[in-house]
């Protein structure tokens, strides 16, 4: 059998050969700047399905991190509200309790009517323009007295506009926590506190306005219990605030650390080793150099000149 020499079949095998080890320099320049073994699952065909699990997985894992992040900072505000509350609270039986002691009240309802503006400001605190204690009625502002004068014209539960709802966050697979507080919860015992002392200085025992009488006195003492227990109950109700937000930033962790480890699982089976594909890289571009340099010297010689000498 007698093998057919011609120059047109020797240029196609070396321009074969030039195109296919372009090709190889090519995959071989992308897993030097990529990193990366390929740019999609036909790749990866053996572990195809492991990675769109692990992707899958990943992909759960980053939702988590965002609802978790957003939801620290809703807590976040949330607690610096029922400070503001709670503080407010406070505030209202240290000067109740200065009143008594120095038997003077002549700033006591100045002073009592700013902490309750106080209160009921941190009560209608907003997130993300969604009032945060008004439970499924995000766009109603929850407490809708101004005043503590407000609050002998009507039933102290008609000036709570909130529902029942409360809110719940899911953290991850396992993890549900309840976040939402109602206004209602913060504010009915302290509205009624307010509303007893406003009562009693529009009373014929007040105005509470100058030196206290001895009914005067005496009344205000029988205030300070309540308002002590309404500071108590703010202030578990705070704590609980700040134990959800505990429980959120550990899930945050554990989210992290999930992350990572699912990263690393897919660096093994999609990064490609720096110094090989380097050491790939410098072959594929000998062969490329090789072969041009075969066509270059091809395109010099033919089949006409070899016949002539």
């Amino acid at each position: 059998m007698v093998t057919r020499v011609s120059t047109a079949g020797n240029y196609n095998s070396v321009l074969a050969n030039l195109l296919a080890a372009q090709a190889r320099q090519s995959e071989a320049n992308d897993r030097v700047s990529t990193q990366k073994l390929g740019s999609d699952l036909k790749s990866y065909a053996r572990n195809a399905e492991m990675l769109t699990a692990m992707r899958s997985t990943q992909t759960r894992l980053e939702s988590y991190a965002d609802q978790g992040m957003m939801m620290s900072d809703k807590l976040a505000t949330q607690d610096m509200a029922l400070n503001q509350v709670a503080g407010a609270a406070t505030a209202s039986r240290q000067v109740i309790l200065d009143a008594v002691a120095a038997g003077d009240a002549g700033a006591l309802m100045e002073e009592l009517e700013a902490q309750f503006r106080n209160a009921v400001q941190g009560m209608n605190t907003r997130y993300g323009g969604k009032f945060l204690f008004a439970g499924g009625q995000v766009d109603t502002q929850p407490v809708t007295a101004q005043s503590m004068a407000d609050l002998t014209a009507a039933p102290i539960a008609s000036f709570f506009k909130n529902d029942d709802f409360l809110t719940k966050a899911q953290l991850d697979d396992s993890t549900v926590v309840t976040t939402g507080i109602l206004a209602t919860e913060l504010g009915t015992e302290l509205l009624t506190a307010f509303e007893a002392i406003q009562d009693f200085h529009a009373s014929g025992l007040g105005p509470l306005d100058g030196k206290l009488t001895d009914a005067q006195a005496s009344f205000l003492e029988s205030q300070l219990a309540a308002w002590e227990n309404i500071r108590s109950d703010l202030t578990v109700v705070t704590g609980r605030n700040g134990l959800v937000q505990q429980r959120v930033d550990q899930v945050l962790d554990n989210i992290e650390t999930r992350g990572a480890t699912l990263a690393g699982m897919m660096g093994d089976v999609t990064d490609a080793d720096p110094a090989k594909a380097i050491t790939e890289l410098q072959a594929a571009q000998f062969s490329v150099q090789a072969a041009a340099q075969v066509f270059m010297t091809l395109q010099s010689t033919s089949l006409l000149n070899l016949l002539q000498r």
